[in-house]
This record gives structure tokens, C-alpha cells and sequence, in this order.
């Protein structure tokens, strides 16, 4: 088992852990959630020995092989499978084992590499690390393109492939969904519940955390608290402990009533629109949180928009892309007041595309958008981080917003305005450079907020938020009059604030008849499908490349004539003539190329046996050697008759091209 005995941890001067104790028993798989800045990640470090405690004690099995993903940014030119199998640091020891032994021409010890490659699944660990790839979103024309060739996004994925494809006992993920879309999201939940190693992982996915954790360890005030329950219960076990401390009870009340409010104010129009009837369910299970929202001490709300333009926007045949590259394509569509939109679609798909075009950050390729009169758009992005001024702090953003887009401000209005999002004093001045992710985005919310849009475009904006800032951004939206449109991964706030769904795949836009639940058995059967179809190309090439007879390999007719344009007499006499030449002339290739292919399956066959006999652990150290040298043999053999079995192969298929 995994247990922190009173483990006290400073970082400079503050003190990141105090006394605190906590278990995981072997198999379990736990969430370790806080605040940002409360320590999460010294915990990880304590766990893998890059920090040591001050006091107390971090015991495991030593054993125990630990995983994680790695956060630098990989610059390499290995290609992705093989970087993702160097993560299996066994395979890697018994790769470097049998360099060793051959280098030193060491049959005894040849044997024993040999085996130990068996033993960690060395003959099919690239189709393991190729089936983590596929499953993260890479394609197959991907596999063994360079790292160095990827995008930071993509590497990050790699760094995740790399770490799962390593056997560990103990897996530690530090935000392991930041970097995927929806697709690749649920397959890694399919993945880790397969997973029956020990699991701890810090992410700020409500749903992904439910999908595969059982235990909840909050870190809060330099304590670890373990709750036996995945987050949606930690949250009501610990709205329950909070409601029952009745120094909080007053500023608790507060908060129940502002909720209360909110909630009564969609009632009253529940029975006027579906819309609301669904931010209703979500407001209900709001209310519940009531005392665990306190500790946030952070909510804001969108300005009600000055007009409402029915439509909003209406769509007539546009494309979307970059350059002459079509990404999608015949988009018709009208967005109404009101509406509230989630855009579904894999990676790649062009959800941002659509998004950007109606924001106008990219020009259409095709057709028309008519935008109606007096609308306003807010576009959260996301790269719109990267987009503020780094050298400027929030106030200097919000004074030239306010000059440049309006509306007019006094600077003491300004300061009070960012107030709400929690910069406050000398922070308002601070250059956006140093601040956090999270504070980051806080900013860009507000900056959004000011303009009071009727029209919310979306892309991501959760990425950098913690959990009690996504709530805060949930409510914000529900209470929201205008109209949203949201690309995102972070299901419980699609949940929360989206009512219809428009899927972008294969270059349309077409409407998603069903909810998330829906969507995800949908991918799971893409997944499925493109899984099958990947194996059957796999077994198709393998069967070319060992057991194909030669004959298929060339085509009879070199040329087909088209079938509108009869063939004559004497051109079909032309054409068996010239096939019965071609079949003359490699005739003797054919046969080089199927004695090549039965020596290859007898050496194949020889290779399995002598591999099987290295495991009999009665072997004298003489016979293991010489078994040994014999399989290294075999390795040359098979190699070279490989080889010799696809010149001649590409020599036939030469002479039936000329």
C-alpha cells in the first residue's frame, strides 16, 4: 500500500503540507484535488522522490514502478511509436540486455535477454504503443512521424502515450485532459478503467474524475483529507461538514439565498422553454452545493446584453477553412436568441474553424453570413491567453478596453469591476505575464463581461480553470439572457449549459440528435470501427509481407481498358499474349520468391521453439548458451530472408509494370 505517515513539506517559506497522514490501499484509483497553489503537485514529487519531506514518512512497496507523465516538451527526431515505447522502461532494459550480451558475444547471456524480452512483451509492445497513439487521436500516417514534427498540444499527448505505455503499479496524472478533445477523452476513461495498477490523478474534469476515481483525497490548509467516494460525493460529504461549522453559517446563508434567487428567477420561465426546463435540473443540483460553494469566494455574472437580434445570425451555404484548404463546407444554418449550442466533433474536424469564422477572427472561404442588427459578439479563444499583453497588468487592459470598445469607465469603477474577479490591490498593476493560467483566464472572463455581449462564443475557456472557477463560470452562463455557442471537454459544463448539439464531422455541420450520453456511444462505435478496421489492414499487410503467395502480386492485365470502349479481337490476342510473356519471364523469380517464403516460416518456426526451450529453467548454463547463440542466428536468418523475399517480390512487380 501507499501511505503518508505525518508528513510535513515547505516550499521556501511556505509550509505546502503539515502532519498530514493519508492511505491507498494497491488497485485503488484516487483523485487529489484543492485549490490552485494548495500543493498538488509537491505531493507528486514527494511520491517520486524529486522533493523530500521534512518530516515524516512516504512509504510504498519498493518494488513499485511508478508512471507519469512527463511535462517538458519533447525535441526529438525519434519517431512517435518508438518514443512512446521508450516510456517502457523494462523493455528498455532488456532491449539494452541483449545489446550488451551481442556486443560481448555472449550466448548464455543472449538466451537470458532473449527470454527476459519475452517476458516483458517485447514482440507486441510497438502494436500496444500504436493502439495508445490511435486512441489519443493520431493518425495512423502519424505513427512514426518525428516528435519534433508535432505541435506542443500533441507532444503533451505523446508525453501521455509514453506514460501509459509504461507498466506501472502506481500511475501519477497531473492534468491529463488538457491537451484532448472529447474523443480521445473517453477513450483514455475507457483505458484507465481498465488499468489495475494503483492510480492517483489531479484534473479539473468533473466527469472524468466520477468516470474513474472511487477515492477523493482533498488537499486544503496543509491537510489531506481521504474521502471514500469520487467528486460529485466528496462534494456533498464535504457541503455536509461545511454546513454543519457554524462559524461559516452566516456567509453560507448568503450564498443559499443568492442561489435561491437564481434559481426562482428560471423557474418562472420553465414552463415557457425547453431551454430553461434544462438549466433548471442543473440549478437544482446547485443548490445542494450551497455551503461547498462558499469556499470559492468567487462568482461573477454577464451584464444583461442591451438588445437581443432575432436572429442573431443566419448561415447560407459557408465555408469554412484556411487558404484553399475547405475544411467544412455548406453550412446553413440560423442562431436565435436564447439558444444554447455545444459543438461537438473530433480533433481536427474544424469545431474552432466554424467558431473563428463567426467571430470573424478568420475570413469565410464560401457563402454568406448575414449578422442581425445590433449584434455584439464576446469570443473567448483558445489562444486568447497568449493574445494579452504580457507586459501590462489587468487595469491597463481594462482602461484601453473601455477607451477602445466601450463602455466609458472611470478608473476606481474599473478597479471595483476587477475586484469581482479577484484582483485586488497591487494586483491590478501586475504584469499578465506572471500571472497564473487560471488568473489568466480570469482576465480574458473579465474583459468579456465589460463589453456585455448578446452573442457568447466559446472555445475551451475551462483549460485553465480550477474546479470552483468552472462552477462560477456554469452559473454565470445559465443566468445568461444571450445566446451561446460552446466547443469543449469539459462535459459537466456542456451538461450544464448546453440544451442541442451541432456535430462537425466530415466537413458538414449537421445537427446531433441526442445528449452527451448519446454522443459518447457514438464514439465509442467510431473508436470500435476504425479499431476493426485497423486490424484488418494490419493482418492484410502482414499476410503480404510473410505468407502471400507471390502469384497476386502481379496484376494480369497491366492496363484495363475502360469499359464504354469494347476491346477488340486481335487486342485481347495482344494482351494473353503479353501476359503469358510476363509469365514466362518471372517464372523463376516466382519460384526464388516461394522458396524464400517456406525457408522463412521453417526459420520462424525454429525461432518459436528455441525461445520456448530457453524457458526451461533445468537448462545447464552450457545448453543455455548454446541456445542462445542458436537464436541469434535465427534473428539473422529471418532478417535476411525478409529481405531476400521482398527484392524479388519488387523485382516481379518491376517486370509487370514495363
Amino acid at each position: 500500500m501507499l501511505q503518508f505517515k505525518s508528513i510535513t513539506l515547505r516550499r521556501g517559506v511556505k509550509i505546502v503540507l503539515q502532519n498530514a497522514s493519508f492511505t491507498l490501499q494497491p488497485g485503488e484509483k484516487a483523485s487529489l484535488v484543492g485549490r490552485n497553489g494548495a500543493g498538488k503537485s509537491s505531493l507528486f514529487s514527494l511520491l517520486t522522490g524529486r522533493l523530500q519531506s521534512d518530516q515524516g514518512d512516504v512509504e510504498m512497496p519498493p518494488r513499485w514502478e511508478i508512471a507519469e507523465v512527463a511535462q517538458d516538451m519533447p525535441e526529438t527526431e525519434t519517431g512517435a511509436t518508438e518514443f512512446v515505447l521508450e516510456g517502457d522502461r523494462p523493455l528498455m532494459a532488456a532491449r539494452a540486455a541483449l545489446a550488451a550480451a551481442e556486443a560481448a558475444d555472449d550466448g548464455h547471456a543472449i538466451g537470458d535477454a532473449h527470454a527476459l524480452l519475452g517476458e516483458v512483451g517485447a514482440f507486441d509492445a510497438p502494436a500496444r504503443a500504436q493502439s495508445l497513439l490511435l486512441g489519443l487521436g493520431f493518425r495512423v500516417s502519424q505513427l512514426d512521424a518525428p516528435v519534433n514534427s508535432f505541435s506542443g498540444g500533441w507532444r503533451m499527448r505523446l508525453q501521455l502515450a509514453r506514460a501509459l505505455m509504461c507498466p506501472g503499479d502506481l500511475l501519477l496524472l497531473d492534468e491529463p485532459t488538457n491537451h484532448l478533445d472529447l474523443d480521445a477523452l473517453v477513450w483514455l476513461e475507457a483505458w484507465l478503467l481498465r488499468f489495475d495498477g494503483t492510480m492517483l490523478v489531479i484534473s479539473h474534469d468533473r466527469e472524468f474524475l466520477d468516470a474513474v476515481t472511487k477515492v477523493t483525497l482533498h488537499l486544503d490548509e496543509t491537510q489531506v483529507t481521504r474521502y471514500g467516494s469520487n467528486y460529485s460525493g466528496f462534494e456533498m460529504m464535504r457541503a455536509e461538514r461545511m454546513s454543519q461549522q457554524q462559524a461559516a453559517f452566516s456567509k453560507q446563508q448568503e450564498k443559499v439565498a443568492h442561489l435561491q434567487r437564481f434559481i426562482d428567477r428560471f423557474k418562472a420561465k420553465a414552463s415557457k422553454a425547453k431551454q430553461a426546463q434544462s438549466r433548471v435540473k442543473a440549478l437544482d443540483r446547485m443548490t445542494k452545493l450551497a455551503p461547498i460553494l462558499t469556499s470559492a469566494d468567487f462568482e461573477f455574472e454577464f451584464r444583461e446584453p442591451q438588445s437581443l437580434p432575432n436572429p442573431m445570425i443566419v448561415m447560407d451555404d459557408v465555408s469554412v477553412g484556411y487558404g484553399d484548404n475547405v475544411i467544412v463546407s455548406n453550412i446553413s444554418k440560423s442562431v436565435l436568441p436564447g439558444q444554447r449550442i455545444g459543438i461537438l466533433g473530433a480533433n481536427g474536424q474544424g469545431k474552432s474553424t466554424v467558431v473563428k469564422t463567426l467571430a470573424g477572427a478568420i475570413q469565410r472561404l464560401g457563402g454568406h453570413i448575414q449578422e442581425g442588427k445590433g449584434l455584439s459578439i464576446g469570443y473567448f479563444a483558445q489562444q486568447e491567453l497568449d493574445v494579452l499583453r504580457l507586459e501590462e497588468g489587468p487595469l491597463a487592459h481594462m482602461v484601453r478596453l473601455a477607451r477602445d470598445v466601450g463602455p466609458q469607465a472611470r478608473e476606481q469603477e474599473l478597479r471595483d469591476f476587477l475586484g469581482r474577479f479577484r484582483f485586488t490591490g497591487e494586483m491590478v498593476g501586475q504584469a499578465v505575464g506572471s500571472l497564473s493560467g487560471g488568473e489568466k483566464a480570469r482576465l480574458v472572463l473579465a474583459m468579456l463581461v465589460w463589453q456585455r455581449p448578446n452573442l457568447l462564443l466559446m472555445d475551451e475557456p475551462t483549460n485553465h480553470l480550477d474546479l470552483t472557477t468552472r462552477e462560477a463560470l456554469s452559473m454565470a452562463l445559465n443566468e445568461y439572457e444571450g445566446t451561446v455557442m460552446l466547443v469543449s471537454h469539459d462535459r459537466a459544463l456542456l451538461r450544464e449549459v448546453c440544451d442541442e448539439f451541432w456535430l462537425v464531422t466530415g466537413g458538414e455541420v449537421r445537427p446531433f440528435d441526442g445528449d452527451l450520453d448519446d454522443y459518447q456511444k457514438w464514439l465509442l462505435e467510431q473508436s470500435k470501427e476504425m479499431a476493426k478496421r485497423a486490424r484488418e489492414e494490419d493482418r492484410a499487410m502482414q499476410s503480404r509481407k510473410v505468407t502471400a503467395p507471390a502469384a497476386p502480386i502481379i496484376a494480369a492485365p497491366v492496363v484495363e481498358a475502360p469499359a464504354s470502349a469494347p476491346v477488340s479481337r486481335d487486342d485481347r490476342k495482344a494482351q494473353t499474349a503479353s501476359r503469358l510473356k510476363l509469365a514466362e519471364l518471372t517464372k523463376p523469380l516466382k519460384k526464388q520468391q516461394q522458396q524464400a517464403e517456406q525457408a522463412l516460416e521453417a526459420a520462424q518456426k525454429d525461432h518459436a521453439r528455441v525461445l520456448a526451450a530457453l524457458g526451461d529453467t533445468g537448462l545447464s548454463p552450457a545448453a543455455r548458451a548454446e541456445q542462445g547463440r542458436r537464436l541469434k542466428e535465427l534473428d539473422d536468418r529471418i532478417a535476411e530472408l525478409e529481405l531476400r523475399w521482398m527484392e524479388l517480390g519488387e523485382q516481379i512487380e518491376a517486370m509487370g509494370a514495363v
